[in-house]
């Protein structure tokens, strides 16, 4: 009896100290994790492909129709596959003169390798709810319309901070902003409108919030170059974006992107490929559907 007591009483202490090591040992890592917070870069190169949208390059008008789109997207590199749904809606203002336009990463789900982990001091290689992004409100003002010189339209965009897994490197939790000229001019246009050439450009500025306690935010120059041309009920767009921070701690991202639209009774099919280079890491593909109103 005396040894059924004590080997009960034995067994009973040697769970309390497995509990407790435990313990100890999911304090320690929970400590270890948000430490590791500080060290996130906050640059394009070390968070997700959603975290520091790059602006569009608009030919220089403002829509004069209702727009709303529905995008699946697919991103990838060695050590990151990304997949997403993005949902936008732009409103013209006074016959095309203004415009507001509203984007939102709905859903994102993301698998990233251990050596991309370490690389950006993640927490994680994925979160099985998925994650959602911020919401991107852009208003655009018509500053000049003329087929003799050229279209000139002003861009002022916030990026709020209402994305999550900040922890995963997936989105800032810090507010973002940029301005920008977008200028473009017909090379060719034919008298039935079917047929066209354009060139276009922008250039502005693009700055973010960080976690240094020194150099709060990043400022980098925006700019991007394309041409785009139509054939009937087709489009085709093709230019080169980029910014360039000043802290070269990953900040200067730089993307080719191709798209495709294909218009048939104001419902518009639209396939981007996007390709990453220098601190863009990512190619991305996508397809959208957009109606028009």
């Amino acid at each position: 009896m005396n040894f059924g007591k004590k080997t009960a009483y034995l067994s009973l202490v040697i769970l309390m100290t497995s509990i407790e090591a435990n313990k100890g040992f999911a304090q320690e890592q929970e400590v270890d994790w948000h430490e590791s917070m500080r060290d996130l870069q906050y640059s394009p190169r070390y968070f997700g492909p959603n975290a520091f949208p790059m602006p569009e390059l608009r030919n220089g008008r403002i829509g004069t129709r209702w727009e709303v789109e529905l995008r699946g997207e697919y991103h990838a590199y060695d050590g990151d596959r990304t997949k997403d749904v993005y949902a936008r809606a732009f409103i013209p203002v006074a016959e095309g003169r203004a415009g507001v336009e509203v984007g939102y990463v709905v859903y994102e789900y993301y698998n990233t390798t251990q050596a991309t982990v370490e690389e950006r001091h993640a927490a994680g290689r994925y979160w099985e709810e998925g994650a959602h992004g911020d919401v991107v409100v852009s208003s655009f003002y018509q500053l000049l319309k003329s087929e003799k010189w050229a279209d000139v339209m002003l861009e002022a965009t916030l990026k709020t901070a209402s994305g999550n897994r900040l922890a995963d490197a997936r989105y800032t939790d810090a507010a973002t902003y940029w301005f920008n000229l977008n200028i473009g001019r017909y090379l060719y246009k034919s008298p039935d409108n079917q047929y066209s050439f354009r060139i276009h450009g922008l250039s502005g500025f693009y700055c973010w919030m960080t976690n240094d306690i020194i150099h709060r935010q990043n400022d980098a120059i925006l700019y991007a170059g394309g041409v785009s041309g139509t054939c009937g009920n087709f489009t085709l767009d093709a230019d080169m974006a980029g910014f360039y921070g000043y802290k070269n701690n990953g900040d200067r991202p730089l993307q080719l992107r191709i798209k495709l639209n294909c218009e048939y009774r104001k419902n518009i099919l639209s396939l981007r490929y996007r390709h990453g280079m220098k601190d863009c890491l990512y190619d991305s593909f996508s397809v959208a559907c957009i109606r028009c109103f």
